[in-house]
């Protein structure tokens, strides 16, 4: 199971509006919407929002892996968003977060969202991994890093 397999084009953005955490997760939601991903966006940002609530999904390293597993997901999915000035997601090292994968799974997956997690946690503790996404100019370029992993 790779990552780039759950990511296309169309669910990268290159610049995210959010100012704060909650706006990030809605405007991250907002991508697999108007992608047909999820269904239903008030019940996966409800999902989200109790994900975040048991502990932050802000990882440190200007890094934040949002994921949700809700019955308004219809197939698991990444998406890709990337901040410029850097948004306080509350994460682990009290230091803004630049880079947001989401990672959204149906109800009834297994522990799909957690191996995916895993793949993209392994590569993001490398400093050459989140510059090259930090430095990346388009989605196409976004995706092929994706895919070099």
């Amino acid at each position: 199971m790779e990552v780039n397999e759950f990511i296309n084009q169309d669910l990268i953005k290159m610049e995210l509006q959010s100012k704060d955490k909650d706006s990030v997760i809605e405007e991250m939601i907002d991508i697999m919407v108007e992608n047909g991903i999820v269904s239903d966006k008030e019940e996966v940002v409800q999902k989200a929002m109790e994900r975040e609530a048991k502990g932050t999904t802000g990882v440190g390293r200007g890094v934040a892996i949002p994921h949700v597993k809700s019955n308004a997901v219809k197939k698991a999915a990444v998406a890709f968003g990337r901040s410029s000035e850097g948004i306080d997601y509350d994460s682990m090292d009290e230091k803004p977060s630049y880079l947001f994968f989401l990672i959204t799974v149906p109800e009834e997956s297994h522990n799909e969202h957690l191996k995916i997690l895993a793949q993209l946690s392994r590569n993001l503790v490398h400093d050459d991994f989140r510059d090259s996404l930090l430095e990346a100019e388009s989605a196409e370029d976004v995706m092929e890093i994706l895919e070099a992993i």
